[in-house]
């Protein structure tokens, strides 16, 4: 119809792409987050080093936990699986737990973690993995001690 408004086209504001974060946690809270450069896959290599800062950071600031012995547990990804992995953990003194793959009550950050990371996220757009990153940590820092 002549003499009508041409419909409005709604730009969409693009968000920022993925950004894969290893969270490493436990009774007292975060022990480190890494979050994987663009174009990087986790492979053992790069879990392994990730697992060594790990071991620093219990090592130099929860002395007393390192002493005693850690149980680590972790998913049955590859790298996780892989000999080269499973040799490093037992020599860092990190005692693997069996992981069980049916068992949803062995996998924390599945049902406690990111279930309250992922509300707080959803619907939000963010312009730069900067943005995402310092939203994600926010939120983390934010969570009481009784949370973990």
């Amino acid at each position: 119809m002549n003499g009508s408004p041409r419909p409005r086209k709604f730009r969409v504001q693009k968000s920022a792409g993925k950004v894969l974060a290893s969270i490493f946690w436990d009774q007292d809270g975060i022990s480190l987050i890494d979050y994987l450069p663009k174009g990087q896959t986790i492979n053992a290599e790069y879990y392994l080093y990730l697992v060594v800062q790990l071991k620093d950071f219990l090592k130099e600031k929860r002395r007393g936990q390192f002493t005693k012995g850690v149980l680590f547990l972790h998913e049955n990804a590859p790298p996780h699986r892989a000999l080269a992995t499973q040799k490093k953990l037992a020599y860092l003194g990190l005692q693997c737990l069996d992981y069980r793959p049916c068992s949803p009550d062995l996998a924390p950050s599945d049902y406690h973690l990111f279930p309250g990371l992922k509300k707080q996220l959803k619907g939000r757009h963010f312009p730069s993995d900067v943005e995402v990153i310092a939203a994600a940590e926010t939120w983390l820092d934010g969570q009481h001690s009784e949370f973990y």
